[in-house]
């Protein structure tokens, strides 16, 4: 069970990777919980579609040295891994945006239901974010 998890964790962080979010919602539920870092927490596939519509619009990311791990009856997951990044267009309450490049640890926790991601909860230090973008 726990290899079913990390290989759809793998496969939703590599559609992520290439840009392909039709992939990365293939990956999940259609009641999907997304807990976002310090904000709000949404649910559905077309609120987690229109986060990622947001994020392509302010941002670029590739994520890199990406750790799986589950426990062993796959019904939860997480993930750590290095975000390198550029700031594209200002994102509503945060600095501005220039093209700034960032390189940021982050993680996520999920649960997975029925082979699918039922929540996805990131995690990365907001603060160490703001500082590399206004430094």
């Amino acid at each position: 069970m726990s290899n079913s998890t990390t290989e759809l964790i793998r496969r939703y962080y590599a559609a992520f990777n290439a840009g392909n979010w039709n992939g990365m919602l293939d990956c999940l539920s259609d009641d999907v919980v997304h807990d976002i870092n310090q904000g709000k927490r949404e649910a559905g596939k077309p609120a987690f579609r229109a986060f990622l519509a947001h994020m392509e619009r302010c941002y670029r990311e590739q994520l890199r040295d990406m750790v799986v791990m589950a426990s062993d009856d796959g019904a939860r997951g997480s993930a750590e891994f290095v975000v390198h990044g550029e700031y594209l267009v200002t994102d509503e309450g945060l600095p501005p945006a220039n093209g700034q490049k960032y390189i940021l640890p982050a993680g996520a926790f999920f649960d997975i239901r029925g082979g699918k991601i039922a929540r996805v909860t990131n995690y990365y230090n907001l603060p160490d974010w703001t500082a590399q973008v206004v430094g």
